[in-house]
């Protein structure tokens, strides 16, 4: 859809709700909202000030969600108006083509006087929606992530990313960010699949559920034998597919640097190369623990690829699990979620045994002591035990570091050459197991403390 048939359809929107054609601040906000622009970008080009312009573009959100009778904002202002168009709920092109003009051009209202065209201009456009979430798991307490929601939001819907991965360390929320993901844009789709990939180990059986899904809902009526079915990048290139992987790691060696293939998985490989380098309008989402070798920590905008690495929670969501346990009382607990990293499973884990034993948890807090419950140390056992034994030196001299660490001292305490140390470095980054800070390395205290105890 072109921006000018975008704002015709606006125009004559809030032209049948309010009575008046837009505004120029109206019309801006639109063309940048379809050019991908800030509002604050819109704001600093029309001279006005960016409060101006939020205002005005929620009265327009308010004003098409109304007539649409779905939810309408910034991230699916464009998708909600093809979705329009295509319906042929307005028929622009016979009813109302030369009946007024966009913004500015001698406006004169629409006749809206066929009651035909009234009833079918005010019923709400129609999409045939397949989704398959069974295996979606359900979201459970989901502790505010607003940025990361945004961003990920924004990657799909606005830059049509093919491929994204969602990493993080255990209990991070990964997965609750990838299912709240969903719950807000999947009615964007044609189709929205969630695959969990202990389900569909191997390539052959995944890319058969799929085509399977895909064939059936284009010919119900045929049998499963008599369908043919397309290569699965043709039904992402004819259809606009949502398709969440989760527990994207159980493709990769345990025991090896991250991302390395099993044997028999190597396919999958060649699969996420074709959803990235093929044109098609559909959205892989990668789940787990870390990514595939291909797909790089740093992207550019330029590529159709992303990577978001998940970290704690802010201090105010963090304080919410806190209080869950009715622990808010404890003095200054921001040292407490300092100390475990705002990371929801790790908060839970230790407030709950802090609870339920009646320890003096401010005590805990001054002489520097970290907890690690068991079931706290069996998730950090099964992330440790994927890594080689050159990620396990490297971690246990780290452990042994009181100040983060260049890469020059950890090459000089090590037995370990430079090649080998900066792939140890790259692994374990992509893993989420140590953090770096400009040029320096270090672990978490609860990583230390779990690898001092082994």
């Amino acid at each position: 859809m072109s921006l000018k048939e975008a704002l015709k359809l606006a125009d004559k929107i809030v032209f049948e709700k309010t009575g008046e054609h837009l505004d120029d601040l109206q019309e801006a906000v639109l063309q940048g909202t379809v050019q991908r622009q800030t509002y604050k970008q819109i704001a600093k080009q029309f001279d006005c000030s960016e409060s101006s312009v939020r205002k005005v573009g929620s009265e327009l959100w308010q004003i098409l969600s109304e007539y649409l009778g779905e939810d309408v904002n910034k991230t699916n202002f464009r998708s909600a108006m093809e979705r329009l168009q295509n319906s042929n709920v307005l028929n622009f092109a016979h009813n109302v083509s030369g009946s007024f003009n966009i913004c500015g051009e001698g406006r004169h209202p629409p006749d809206i006087s066929n009651s035909h065209n009234d009833e079918t201009a005010n019923s709400k456009p129609t999409q045939t929606l397949h989704q398959d979430l069974s295996e979606m798991p359900e979201l459970g307490d989901f502790y505010s992530r607003t940025p990361q929601l945004q961003t990920l939001t924004t990657w799909i819907l606005q830059q049509n990313c093919r491929l994204i991965t969602l990493t993080g360390i255990s209990g991070i929320g990964k997965t609750s960010l990838a299912v709240k993901l969903v719950q807000q844009i999947k009615d964007e789709f044609e189709y929205a699949v969630w695959y969990t990939l202990d389900e569909f180990p191997t390539i052959d059986k995944f890319q058969s559920n799929l085509t399977q899904l895909f064939s059936q809902s284009e010919n119900p009526d045929s049998s499963p034998t008599n369908q043919k079915r397309l290569p699965l990048i043709k039904y992402l290139q004819n259809h606009r597919c949502l398709i969440v992987l989760d527990d994207i790691h159980n493709l990769f060696c345990s025991g090896e640097l991250a991302g390395k293939y099993k044997p028999d998985y190597e396919e999958y490989r060649s699969l996420f190369k074709q959803i990235e380098k093929l044109s098609h309008q559909s959205c892989f989402l990668l789940v787990g623990w870390e990514p595939p070798k291909e797909v790089p920590q740093l992207t550019s905008e330029n590529t159709p690829i992303r990577t978001l690495q998940l970290t704690g929670l802010d201090t105010a969501a963090a304080r919410e699990i806190l209080r869950d346990k009715r622990l808010t009382e404890i003095d200054n607990c921001e040292t407490l979620i300092h100390r475990y990293q705002a990371n929801p499973f790790w908060l839970k884990s230790v407030a709950t045994l802090i609870q339920e034993l009646g320890i003096g948890a401010t005590e805990l807090l001054i002489d520097d002591t970290i907890l690690l419950p068991e079931d706290l140390k069996d998730v950090l056992q099964q992330q440790y035990d994927r890594t080689s034994e050159l990620e396990k030196q490297v971690m246990s001299l780290l452990a042994t570091e009181n100040q983060p660490v260049n890469f020059g001292k950890l090459l000089q305490n090590g037995q370990i050459s430079s090649s080998d140390l900066l792939n140890a470095l790259q692994s374990l980054s992509r893993r989420c197991l140590i953090e770096k800070e400009a040029s320096l390395y270090t672990l978490s205290p609860v990583l230390k403390q779990y690898i001092k105890g082994l």
